[in-house]
């Protein structure tokens, strides 16, 4: 989940593009995106070689719980150990959207916020980050962490924003550019998976 121009689709690349490579051959990574229009996106997920399937919006500004359905069929998402679905670009509509997605068991939710949008992003976005049922993001990535001296961007400013939202919520720098932070991000994931399937037992 994010807003427009946080970098939401090249981190999923550089996510699946590293999965393809750091989580394989232990993980089956698959990705979902969402836009308005083109196939953009999806074209560029796809030089990962990991499955990827694209969702037109139209008009709407998110993706709506049917749309992912309709998506998924063929797909067996029981049998992808990494579903990565990108929302179409709004802080606002996701928040609620998914818990009417009843096929898709939603093990972990990452809140993106890239540095161009400002440190006080998770002030004005709370639900996103810490809502009152399951819907908020398990994890804040601040992305575009290249151009955080450009922008004068205060890392311990937004971390101690996300903090005062979600104390104790994990955050990860990342650079989809440059590939910093990347490979601690998939660490983590990588990490929680074992965790998640361990508590599946």
């Amino acid at each position: 989940m994010a807003d427009f121009g946080h970098n939401r689709a090249t981190t999923n690349l550089q996510s699946t593009e590293e999965g393809a490579t750091s989580l394989r051959p232990d993980y089956r990574v698959a990705a979902l995106t969402g836009d308005l229009a083109t196939e953009n996106d999806a074209q560029r997920l796809a030089r990962s070689q990991a499955p990827v399937k694209h969702i037109a919006t139209g008009t709407l500004c998110h993706l709506e719980a049917a749309m992912v359905q309709s998506a998924l069929d063929g797909w067996e998402p029981q049998h992808r150990d990494f579903l990565f679905i990108e929302n179409v670009g709004n802080l606002v509509c996701p928040s609620s959207w998914f818990a009417r997605l009843p096929m898709t068991r939603r093990d972990l939710r990452l809140g993106l916020i890239s540095v161009a949008e400002g440190e006080d992003k998770p002030l004005k976005y709370p639900s996103i980050f810490n809502n009152a049922d399951i819907n908020s993001a398990d994890i804040a990535i601040v992305t575009k962490m290249d151009l955080a001296e450009a922008v004068e961007f205060e890392w311990d400013a937004a971390y101690n924003n996300i903090q005062a939202v979600r104390p104790g919520m994990p955050v990860f720098q990342v650079s989809a550019k440059s590939g910093d932070g990347m490979e601690q991000f998939l660490g983590h994931l990588a990490t929680r998976w074992v965790e998640l399937r361990q508590a599946t037992v």
